[in-house]
């Protein structure tokens, strides 16, 4: 592994600021600067702190950074929630992003056990 961009969760989480930019798009003018700023922030920090803690020369903070990912996906996912509440988004249209932060969430769970044990 070269870099961030060769970890799958890193990818994976690329896909899912895809998705988001795409649902976010769709929410009422009057959410523009409130949930839909607050969902990008937040999709983004899941990817960027994949590789800003990859770029850490210590494991210790790379875990610690996975975790930071690890709370934005939990924070999209309230988000995401409250927007099908709301009928900003249909239920059906947020499944693709609902998957994609369960797959994230087992990846990076994964990942973090990995660097503890030594890889």
């Amino acid at each position: 592994m070269n870099s961030y961009q060769d970890l799958e969760v890193w990818k994976k989480s690329m896909e899912l600021v895809k998705v988001v930019y795409t649902l976010v798009r769709s929410l009422p003018k009057e959410e523009t600067y409130a949930m839909a700023d607050q969902m990008r922030r937040s999709v983004i920090s899941i990817a960027s702190n994949i590789a800003e803690g990859y770029g850490r020369n210590s494991k210790n903070d790379f875990i610690r950074f996975l975790n930071i990912s690890q709370e934005s996906k939990c924070e999209l996912e309230t988000q995401l929630y409250a927007c099908c509440m709301l009928d900003y988004i249909k239920d059906e249209e947020a499944q693709n992003a609902f998957q994609l932060c369960r797959d994230i969430g087992k990846m990076l769970f994964g990942l973090s056990n990995k660097i503890k044990s030594g890889m």
